[in-house]
């Protein structure tokens, strides 16, 4: 009873409540326990005669099928049905096995001539009708995700104490201090190195850690550490302050209430896939998952973002299956993204390019299984529905399948001779390039190494000066004259392309070569290779252009469409096509501002 008494007066509404007043409430109120899955109540249901507050685990708020919010600890619910003697207007459905403190509604009643207690009702009741994703996770700081404070455990400590205690607080995670870092348990890994392999209860909790943890400062984004744990297939991730000091543990259901769910799911998916078929089963869901988190209103660069590394683990994991078919390979190999998946730009319309290093001198045999690898890449990415690039920018392609050596050569050559037949774009193609899985376990490091020369540098800036946005003279937009695309608007050379190109030679020049677009300004604008003017300027067209952009292919397809670049500038309302007008003049006019650099001998002079 001290113990509902104390957990309820540590949560508002309760916290306003003096001691005889909790006492009473904790001598009628029930506890629940809901297994995962198990709805507490139903859409339409009652009107509901109690209120619920979360003890221990999760419940999803779901409207017509929709996850809208996920509840944690001291969160209540059922209060808008209670007070309005309405049928519920959410099913409620615990997300994990979860126990619930159910209080009374004759109990409560008396409560609300409180002003306190009811100007806190009346908030929940307003903010839960707002989905969680019009605030989206990936727009706050991590640290403000935070629900319990962390539960530590010394290295020494049996698994079944720790157990005990991870039951007792509700955590799903505990932390283990070591020097410079922290060993983590999780529920998942008392399931999956205790009770299935029937590891000994008293063994040490070091016995089933994983050290070091990832972690992150308590001022990233959420939805960078969503990607984190997306990248590394994780869970859980201690945050740490400024200090060093670990602040709390963040689960995926503190970063992503609703859909931003569903990609998690699918990367647990695509590893588990045992075949190429599987894996065309489980990428089948990339596309819903993206019209999904546009719908929730995640921003255009997080929604590109999730799709490249899911891109990456779909690849990762053909790459895995084309080994384990073909066997040990003769030297090690590492498998690179190239271009808009190597920056974690890829939208729907993105193909994959890719491309392959491999160590030291191979025998003779080598091409053959290299070949057999890469087609079956190749081929297990069309089944998923993925093309690679179209002009042969592959690793199926021998050019683009070479020795880290001989990659090494043509960097240098490159920049030693950048005036050499398509040099520019091998350059391209070298800058923007990630490595995504190695056979050796190691992947630091993209394909471009060293700094550019002047002369490199030059022909880069001229380079981004092919593309031009088509602002026209007037007041229209250049749009496509003949053809299929007649009235339409390239977005992506017109648009995304000028930037990109922008950004990469600015980032070149400032010693950033693989990186985002967005990354590559900012580490510009701090190095001075880019005017800070100019650089937020293209920072906020791109945002723009590629927010524009997605939404038109989100649309293309919702309706079935094979996504595209070209949209028809008409159908764009009259303050979307004013912003797009002004995004292309700001990025013309940032070229022409370059051009005449280039003209004058400025810094390459």
């Amino acid at each position: 009873m001290e113990d509902i008494a104390g957990f309820l007066g540590s949560h508002p509404p309760f916290d306003a409540v003096d001691a005889d007043e909790l006492a009473r409430l904790a001598a009628v109120t029930e506890t629940e326990v809901t297994p995962r899955g198990k709805a507490i109540f139903a859409q339409g249901a009652g009107p509901v005669e109690s209120v619920w507050m979360v003890r221990s685990g999760s419940v999803e708020v779901i409207h017509d099928g929709r996850v809208l919010d996920l509840l944690g600890p001291g969160e209540l619910f059922g209060q808008g049905s209670m007070i309005s003697g309405l049928p519920t207007g959410f099913e409620a459905r615990a997300a994990q096995d979860t126990v619930c403190y159910r209080i009374p509604a004759d109990v409560i009643r008396p409560l609300l001539a409180r002003p306190d207690v009811l100007q806190f009702v009346a908030r929940s009741i307003v903010n839960r009708t707002v989905p969680a994703a019009a605030l989206p996770e990936e727009q706050v700081r991590v640290a403000t995700l935070i629900r319990t404070p962390p539960l530590l455990c010394q290295g020494t400590e049996p698994i079944r104490e720790a157990a005990r205690r991870m039951t007792e607080e509700g955590a799903s995670a505990a932390l283990v201090p070591l020097p410079g870092s922290f060993g983590i348990v999780t529920d998942r890994d008392l399931r999956r190195r205790v009770i299935v392999p029937g590891l000994s209860p008293d063994a040490p909790v070091s016995s089933i850690m994983t050290a070091p943890a990832f972690t992150v400062t308590a001022d990233r984004l959420g939805g960078d550490v969503l990607l984190d744990m997306l990248e590394r297939n994780v869970h859980h991730i201690p945050v740490l302050s400024a200090a060093g000091q670990v602040l709390g543990v963040v689960d995926d259901g503190d970063l992503v209430a609703a859909e931003g769910r569903k990609p998690l799911l699918l990367r647990r998916a695509i590893a588990l896939a045992e075949s190429p078929a599987e894996l065309a089963t489980a990428a089948a869901g990339l596309n819903p998952v993206i019209i999904a988190l546009h719908d929730a209103r995640v921003t255009a660069e997080q929604v590109t973002a999730v799709r490249s590394v899911v891109l990456d683990a779909l690849t990762r994991r053909l790459v895995e299956l084309a080994v384990r078919d073909a066997g040990p390979p003769p030297v090690p190999f590492t498998w690179f993204a190239l271009g808009s998946l190597a920056r974690r730009e890829a939208a729907p319309s993105s193909d994959v390019d890719s491309a392959l290093a491999w160590d030291g001198t191979v025998p003779g045999d080598a091409a053959g299984y290299f070949g057999r690898v890469t087609r079956a890449v190749d081929e297990g990415l069309r089944a998923c529905g993925i093309s690679p690039d179209v002009h042969g920018a592959s690793a199926a392609n021998p050019i683009f399948a070479r020795s880290r050596a001989s990659w090494r050569r043509a960097a240098r050559s490159l920049s030693e001779d950048p005036t050499q037949d398509k040099a520019l774009i091998l350059v391209s193609v070298l800058a923007d390039s990630r490595p995504v899985w190695s056979s050796g376990g190691d992947t630091a490091g993209g394909l471009w190494e060293g700094q550019p020369t002047p002369e490199l540098l030059r022909l880069l800036a001229r380079f981004a000066l092919s593309f031009r946005p088509p602002t026209g003279f007037l007041r229209d937009f250049v749009v496509e004259h003949s053809g299929e695309r007649r009235g339409q608007l390239d977005l992506k050379h017109g648009g995304m392309i000028p930037i990109v190109d922008l950004a990469r030679w600015a980032g070149m020049a400032a010693g950033m070569a693989s990186a985002s677009t967005r990354e590559r300004l900012r580490a510009a604008e701090a190095a001075g290779t880019m005017d800070s003017a100019e650089a937020q300027t293209l920072t906020e067209a791109f945002g723009f252009i590629f927010s524009l952009r997605l939404d038109h292919q989100v649309e293309q397809l919702r309706r079935g469409s094979v996504p595209d670049d070209f949209i028809d500038p008409k159908t764009l309302n009259p303050l979307a096509r004013s912003y797009l007008r002004e995004a292309f003049r700001a990025v013309a006019s940032v070229q022409a501002n370059l051009s005449a650099e280039l003209s004058l001998g400025v810094r390459w002079g």
